[in-house]
């Protein structure tokens, strides 16, 4: 037998609605792992959805691309393989990034010293200055999205995704890129 949502239910409402029927049909289950992961990975998916469609399609990137872009920014030039682990993307995705981003002149590409494979990427001062404009743009979304908290539920939020993230590094079953 199957729950109808109410009508004013979304994406992210319908997780509770979710937990509590996978509560009723599988008796057991861990209730409050399920609510962790399924609200984290909800939650992010919204904010991912907003700040693309808001920020990052309107200056004619994909999500993708800002997050090859922002690593480089961050991290300074990389070969790819390492840009592909620090963005958390497959090579494959960086690979055909790289070329998207070169032809638009965003992203320099120059033969690595490893061997005759590997390719450095680094930012152009074009992609410097537009990874800098967006961000600010992309920041200041961010900073509404913190304000739906108060100050100390954001202090705390932040302080439990911390250590989730150190946890999840340190764990070795995690699987990783």
């Amino acid at each position: 037998m199957s729950v109808d949502p109410p009508p004013d239910s979304d994406f992210l409402s319908l997780a509770g609605i979710a937990i509590d029927e996978t509560q009723r049909r599988l008796p057991g289950t861990d209730r409050s792992a399920m609510a962790m992961v399924l609200l984290l990975t909800r939650v992010a998916s919204g904010l991912v959805y907003d700040l693309e469609s808001t920020v990052h399609r309107p200056a004619g990137w994909s999500w993708s691309a800002w997050r090859l872009l922002f690593t480089i920014w961050v991290a300074g030039p990389q070969e790819s393989r390492r840009a592909a682990e620090l963005s958390g993307m497959s090579r494959a995705a960086v690979s055909a990034l790289t070329n998207t981003l070169s032809a638009a002149g965003l992203l320099d590409r120059t033969p690595g010293s490893a061997d005759g494979r590997s390719v450095v990427l680094a930012l152009t001062e074009k992609g410097t200055a537009a990874i800098e404009e967006t961000f600010l743009q992309h920041n200041a979304r961010e900073t509404e999205w913190a304000r739906l908290l108060d100050p100390e539920d954001l202090a705390a939020l932040n302080r439990l995704l911390a250590k989730l993230a150190g946890a999840a590094h340190a764990a070795e079953w995690v699987n990783r890129r």
